[in-house]
């Protein structure tokens, strides 16, 4: 006999007047993905719609990850829609039991920050549809205050060397929310939108290790992890997480500008840093990059083989330099 199945819809209204709707069902997780979206034959709406209901999960007071919710959508909107998001992120509640709603529910409204749990607008106004802009923020639901507040977040930099033109500096972005009772596995609070299943594990794993280091900070947060450019190789990324980390979590100093930053490594649980490859051609994008303000984080490894050139050069920017081995306790 198959597991029941509860379903929960909500309907939104796409551009032209056209009713969609947004069907959510939970079913035992059973080793699968916690959420699960299917658009169509559209799988960049599909991961979008994932991308949505796991950042406005973030700051929600308890979150039970033992069922999957798979949630699907017909018609299926035009890629430059937005305003079908609060209504995913509603039938996503709804299916979980964290909203009750007294009727049908008709839902408009996009975010850029659904992390933080606010709703920045819409783009159509039926009449009698909860429209974002005008809802606030996602608690106001339930009569519950505004927690954007509480969602720390911090960014760090890192070179990206892929030859030429199309080597740039990359932001990795760390938001935190303080979860209300420590537990839990570390590896599911972090959410991590948008990256392949091994990029995934690699940062759920370089930051659980940081956190260890800290000594006080395993199953204290929920925490999102975005990067500007969600594709790239290589591990030297894993400095610049640890450290929007840290600046998130109040872990840190921080700069009067970016933090700059390469290093990897094979024990982060003993704040241990390591070299990674590309050291020129990654100074060279640095020192073209850097301005005021600036810290720049290097692996100690790379030291002896910077110029004087380099160094002269941020420090006339008003950079500041630091070759480390080691991430800091404060």
């Amino acid at each position: 006999m198959s597991a029941r199945l509860d379903t929960a819809l909500c309907r939104t209204t796409l551009a032209g007047g056209v009713v969609a709707t947004v069907t959510a069902t939970r079913r035992p997780r059973a080793g699968r993905a916690d959420v699960k979206c299917t658009v169509g034959a559209d799988p960049v709406l599909a991961e979008r719609m994932q991308q949505v209901v796991r950042l406005a999960r973030h700051t929600e007071a308890q979150l039970d990850s033992r069922d999957q919710v798979v949630l699907s959508i017909d018609p299926v909107p035009a890629r430059h829609e937005r305003d079908w998001e609060l209504a995913a992120v509603l039938a996503d509640r709804l299916v979980r039991g964290v909203w009750q709603a007294p009727g049908p529910v008709l839902a408009n409204g996009w975010s850029t920050q659904w992390h933080s749990g606010r709703i920045d607008s819409h783009d159509l106004a039926p009449a009698g549809t909860l429209l974002g802009g005008e809802l606030g923020w996602l608690g106001s639901l339930n009569g519950q205050p505004d927690v954007s507040a509480s969602v720390a977040t911090a960014r760090a930099w890192f070179p990206l060397h892929s030859g030429g033109i199309n080597d740039s500096l990359c932001w990795v972005e760390v938001s935190v929310y303080p979860l209300q009772h420590a537990g839990g596995e570390e590896e599911d609070s972090i959410a991590t939108p948008g990256l392949d299943l091994t990029r995934q594990a690699a940062v759920r794993l370089a930051l659980c290790a940081a956190r260890h280091f800290d000594g006080r900070a395993l199953g204290r947060w929920r925490t999102v992890v975005r990067f500007g450019q969600p594709q790239f190789q290589g591990n030297s990324f894993e400095l610049a997480l640890v450290m929007a980390d840290r600046l998130a979590r109040g872990r840190d100093y921080v700069p009067r500008g970016r933090i700059i930053a390469s290093g990897c490594s094979s024990a982060w649980h003993a704040g241990r840093v390591d070299t990674v490859e590309g050291g020129a051609p990654k100074c060279a994008l640095i020192a073209r990059e850097a301005v005021a303000g600036d810290r720049i984080l290097l692996p100690l490894a790379w030291e002896a083989a910077l110029t004087a050139e380099f160094v002269a050069g941020l420090r006339a920017r008003g950079a500041s330099l630091a070759c480390i081995d080691r991430i800091g306790m404060i």
